[in-house]
C-alpha cells in the first residue's frame, strides 16, 4: 500500500536558524499519527508545513501520491482543526459547517445532506441554529471537527485541539476523537505536548526534540523500547526510572551494581549478549518494580530498599526509594504496608529492562 503522507528529508529554516532537521515520516491510509514533544520542538511547524501554511527549505511532501511541496493549502485535500477552533462568530453552527462547501460551489442539496450526516455523527443536531458564542468549549470543538469532516479530505490535521479544555472534558473529547477515527477510517495527523494523549490516540507516534525526530513507532514500541534517554524520560507517567549503574561480567553472567543510600550496593543479574560499557543507565518503568512476592518470573529479582516516600493513588500506591543517587518510583498495589523510613523487599523485573549509554543517551539493547 502506498503511503498517504510521505515526508522525505524535510528541512525548515528561519534565516540561519534550523527549525526542522531532516524529517522522514510516512503513514498509511487510516493511520493516526501523533507528533509529540516539548514546547518549541518543531511539531506545530511540521504540521504547518504539511498543511502548506509554511514553505519548506528542503525536501518533499507527498499527499496521496502527489508531490504537494509547492501546492497551495487549498489544493492539498486536507482539513485542519486549530486549537482556537477558528469559527465565524456571526454565523450559526450550520453555516460555519457548510461555509467552505458554499465557497467551493457545492450545490445546496449536497451541503444539506453532508451537514445532516456530520451533525448526527458528532451529536450536534440541537446546536445547528446557535452561534459559537453560545457553545461550550467541547461543543465548539465538535463544530470545528464537523467543518473539517464535511470536506471528506485525504488528511485531517489537528493542532493541539484539546489544550483549551479542562481536564475532564479533555478525556471525553479524546475518546470522541478516537471513536471518530475508528468509525471513519480517516487518516489523521495530530500535534500535542501531552504524552498521555499521544499514547491513547496514536497508531504511530513521532517523538521530537529540537527539530529532530528522536523515535518513530507504535505506542507500545515507544513505551517499551525507547530509543534514547530523552524518549524514555518524556513518554510515560510517572516517567521511566533511569538509574546510574555499573556492569561487570562474572563468567558469562552479567552483574549490575547499583549504589544504595545506605549499606552495600545492590547487585542484580542482568542479560545482554553483547558488550556493555562499565557505566550504564538502567531504565525500568515504575510498574516493573513491585513488592516482592507480588511479581514472579525467571527474570524477577528482589532486593531490600529503604522507602523514602509513600504516595497512595487510588488503585495503586507509588513508593519512592533512592538508588544510584536517583529517586526511583515503584508502583505497588493499593493495600501495601510500605511505610516511609522502613525497609521493603522490592522485586525488579529485568525482563523489561532498558540499558542506555550515559554519554550518548542511546539505547543499548
Amino acid at each position: 500500500m502506498a503511503p498517504i503522507l510521505d515526508i522525505k528529508n524535510l528541512y525548515k529554516n528561519y534565516g540561519a536558524t534550523e527549525i526542522l532537521k531532516d524529517i522522514n515520516v510516512a503513514i498509511e491510509p487510516g493511520d493516526f499519527l501523533v507528533l509529540v514533544g516539548p514546547s518549541g520542538c518543531g511539531k506545530s511547524t511540521l504540521l504547518n508545513c504539511i498543511a502548506g501554511l509554511e514553505p519548506i527549505t528542503g525536501g518533499t511532501i507527498d499527499i496521496g501520491g502527489r508531490d504537494m511541496t509547492h501546492v497551495s493549502p487549498k489544493d492539498r485535500d486536507i482539513a485542519m482543526v486549530f486549537q482556537s477552533y477558528a469559527l465565524y462568530p456571526t454565523m450559526s453552527v450550520a453555516k460555519n459547517i457548510t461555509f467552505g462547501m458554499k465557497v467551493r460551489g457545492v450545490d445546496q442539496a449536497t451541503q444539506e445532506r453532508k451537514l445532516a450526516e456530520v451533525a448526527a455523527q458528532l451529536q450536534i443536531e440541537p446546536l445547528l441554529n446557535r452561534r459559537p458564542g453560545q457553545l461550550s468549549g467541547g461543543q465548539r470543538q465538535r463544530v470545528a471537527m464537523g467543518r473539517a469532516l464535511v470536506r471528506d479530505p485525504k488528511l485531517f490535521l489537528f493542532d493541539e485541539p484539546l489544550s483549551n479544555l479542562d481536564a475532564k472534558l479533555r478525556v471525553s473529547m479524546r475518546s470522541e476523537i478516537k471513536k471518530l477515527h475508528q468509525n471513519l477510517g480517516a487518516t489523521m495527523v495530530y500535534v500535542t505536548h501531552d504524552q498521555i494523549e499521544a499514547m491513547t490516540l496514536a497508531t504511530k507516534i513521532v517523538v521530537m526534540k529540537g527539530g529532530v525526530v528522536q523515535q518513530i513507532g507504535t505506542p507500545a514500541e515507544i513505551y517499551n523500547h525507547p530509543a534514547n534517554l530523552f524518549v524514555a524520560d518524556f513518554m510515560g507517567s510517572p516517567a521511566m526510572n533511569l538509574i546510574p549503574a555499573r556492569t561487570r561480567r562474572n563468567g558469562k553472567a552479567l552483574q549490575i551494581e547499583i549504589e544504595r543510600a545506605e549499606g552495600e550496593p545492590m547487585v542484580l543479574e542482568g542479560e545482554h549478549s553483547g558488550e556493555l560499557p562499565a557505566d550504564i543507565i538502567l531504565g525500568l518503568r515504575p510498574e516493573d518494580i513491585a513488592e516482592a512476592g507480588f511479581r514472579s518470573g525467571q527474570k524477577v529479582q528482589a532486593a531490600e530498599c529503604r522507602i523514602d516516600l509513600v504516595e497512595p493513588a487510588g488503585a495503586d500506591t507509588y513508593v519512592v526509594s533512592e538508588l544510584g543517587g536517583r529517586q526511583v518510583t515503584a508502583r505497588l498495589h493499593a493495600e501495601t504496608k510500605a511505610q516511609p523510613g522502613a525497609m521493603l523487599d522490592l522485586a525488579f523485573d529485568l525482563g523489561k529492562v532498558s540499558y542506555f549509554a550515559p554519554d550518548t543517551g542511546k539505547r543499548l539493547n
